[in-house]
């Protein structure tokens, strides 16, 4: 199928009149300069790569609109959280993630890093499947029709030096082995892993994470809280940051996610490793976590990603605004990131740090996982057609699928 692109987002550039051709689900052809007497089909609008949600909690959209009824901090809203996990069963799991991987597929999102550790019975004994949380999750992207990496995490304290109680047994897997040896039952290509923090494995536990790991996404909860870092400075005598580089932890297979309370040395060290850093703003500023430092990982090395978290919204385009503004805020100065480096974080470099290299850019070889923003809504309506419109302008709320050869 050929088809003509009014507008189509092409490495950060938007590009009018564009030819693509795909076959069996691939992009087979770009061309700049089509004839439109060979193309089947024009698509109205502006054509986007499907946008890559790296780090996603579905469980957490059942407190939408339920935790904002009075003061608290992190730690408050955790209880409101652990009061939900504490109810799921494999079925109802299955329903709730259902609707909200419909709810990221309308907005745009095309793939879902799914930081999952909901593992075990309410006791904390194993199902009948080991796996049956998990499973619920990948049966449930398929009904949605989105590409999920489950991020099977690795969560077997309640704090550092302190065991799992209450809900939390429902997390842990008793040790690292014990959880490599249930991830590695699995036996599904779309299983990552997950270290869920300093806080949640112990210090003698991550290398066995990261040998488990090894060749696929890791991702990890960093430094998201400052009473997180003191514990774990008073505990090991290191950040968190120095922690995971001391088990080897860090690399460009590596995925942290908030880094929101980071000494300079932190940022040189994941810098240097290469890492990604997914930035959740929306559920950030939610939850008062602070500000991260975006834009100083991105130039020491670090490659950023974004996630919508909590669920407390879904919407990729808010998450990339929200870079740009959290550091306007925090600087007093406009102008941080430019739109063709937030479209990156929200398409190619987050299908890589999910590992899809295959996907996230309009390309030869690239999978047509597309969508396609209506230029005439109430939102994009008459700022043009560019990279910046998209970033700072659109919403999911403009988001179309992509049209079915023939539609």
């Amino acid at each position: 199928m050929k088809y003509l692109l009014e507008h189509a987002l092409i490495d950060g550039t938007v590009l009018h009149d564009v030819g693509i051709e795909v076959d069996g689900g691939e992009i087979t052809s770009v061309d700049t300069a089509p004839c439109p007497d060979t193309l089947d089909q024009v698509v109205t609008g502006l054509t986007i790569p499907a946008l890559a949600n790296c780090h996603s909690h579905a469980f957490h959209r059942a407190l939408r609109g339920r935790t904002q009824a009075e003061r608290g901090t992190f730690w408050t809203w955790r209880e409101q959280m652990y009061a939900v996990a504490a109810d799921l069963t494999p079925d109802s799991y299955f329903e709730l993630a259902r609707t909200v991987y419909a709810e990221m597929v309308a907005v745009g999102i095309g793939a879902v890093g799914e930081f999952h550790y909901l593992h075990h019975q309410p006791d904390g004994s194993p199902y009948d499947d080991p796996n049956a949380m998990g499973r619920a999750l990948l049966a449930a992207a398929d009904d949605a029709g989105i590409r999920i990496r489950l991020l099977d995490t690795c969560y077997l304290a309640a704090g550092i030096g302190t065991p799992p109680d209450g809900v939390q047994q429902r997390f842990s897997d008793g040790d690292a082995a014990r959880w490599a040896e249930r991830v590695a039952a699995f036996d599904d290509d779309r299983v990552g892993m997950a270290i869920h923090s300093v806080r949640a494995v112990p210090r003698d536990q991550l290398e066995v994470v990261v040998e488990a790991a090894a060749g696929r996404p890791l991702h990890v909860h960093l430094s998201e809280q400052v009473a997180e870092n003191e514990a774990c400075v008073a505990a090991y005598g290191m950040t968190p940051t120095q922690v995971l580089a001391d088990a080897g932890a860090l690399g460009p297979l590596t995925t942290v996610v908030h880094a929101t309370h980071l000494t300079a040395t932190d940022i040189v060290l994941l810098g240097e490793a290469g890492v990604f850093a997914c930035f959740c703003p929306t559920t950030e500023r939610d939850l008062a976590d602070g500000i991260g430092p975006s834009r100083a990982l991105h130039d020491a090395g670090a490659r950023l990603t974004l996630g919508s978290d909590s669920q407390a919204v879904i919407d990729l385009f808010e998450e990339m605004k929200c870079v740009e503004m959290h550091e306007r805020l925090r600087t007093q100065q406009r102008g941080h990131w430019s739109a063709a480096e937030l479209l990156a974080a929200a398409t190619a470099d987050g299908h890589a740090s999910l590992g899809f290299s295959d996907a996230g850019r309009i390309a030869v070889g690239q999978r047509a996982d597309l969508r396609v923003l209506d230029l005439d809504s109430w939102r994009l309506a008459g700022t043009g057609a560019s990279a910046e419109s998209v970033a700072f302008a659109a919403t999911g709320a403009d988001v179309r699928p992509f049209p079915a050869a023939g539609a």
